[in-house]
């Protein structure tokens, strides 16, 4: 299974769902956002040497840690050497290799926006409980739409206990609330999946109760 996790714009918790949701499906995270990475970094090579011809993708991927990761460079020059249309033979490389892939897509709506969509088996749209964030995300679901990829699942992102009917309505698709918590900062601020740093927390139940509704939907 390849899952893209996308978003209409940044900061709204993007890379943290895609960590998460990795840990939880014991998937490789990929850090495709070439130009802005975010997902944990490592020595070695990393998705700008995979794009540019000089590594073989599953080569690239750093285990060892709570979750496996193909890390992304992060220089300008690193960016600009890559052809990014060699995105979804890797992805796929390291997906025949590992079993289920998790790529965290670069937000907003620029070209290379779709190549994860594209490469993806079915996609999860992050947003936040602000109209323009919503609005972004209705966007990102409609890129989806046009390059054929299934919605999985939206994840409202720092949401309290809200009603969701109406972002699923707006965005065609189920939603799973993810809460602001403690347990959810210090996991951010260590670089590590919430369920690594407080198993018991609402946060990390909110996160393997995502997993196995994206695992059912992508499933059926």
């Amino acid at each position: 299974m390849i899952l893209a996790v996308t978003a209409g714009k940044g900061g709204v918790g993007k890379s943290t769902v895609a960590l998460n949701l990795a840990a939880e499906l014991d998937a490789v995270a990929v850090d495709a956002d070439l130009a802005m990475a975010d997902l944990p970094s490592a020595r070695g090579p990393d998705l700008h040497d995979v794009l540019a011809g000089r590594a073989d993708p599953v080569e690239a991927v750093r285990e060892g840690g709570p979750v496996t990761v193909l890390p992304c460079g992060r220089t300008l020059a690193g960016a600009r050497a890559v052809d990014p249309t060699a995105l979804g033979a890797a992805v796929r490389r390291v997906a025949r290799e590992y079993g289920t892939v998790v790529i965290d897509s670069p937000a907003g709506m620029h070209g290379d926006v779709g190549l994860p969509l594209l490469a993806a088996d079915a996609c999860v749209v992050v947003t936040r409980p602000t109209e323009a964030a919503l609005t972004d995300a209705i966007r990102a679901r409609e890129l989806a739409r046009a390059v054929e990829t299934p919605l999985a699942r939206v994840v409202l992102n720092r949401a309290a206990d809200i009603d969701t009917r109406t972002v699923a309505a707006a965005l065609g698709g189920p939603v799973t609330r993810v809460p602001d918590s403690d347990a959810l900062a210090r996991a951010q601020r260590a670089g590590l999946p919430v369920a690594a740093v407080a198993p018991d927390s609402r946060a990390a139940r909110q996160f393997q109760r995502l997993a196995e509704a994206v695992h059912s939907a992508v499933s059926s």
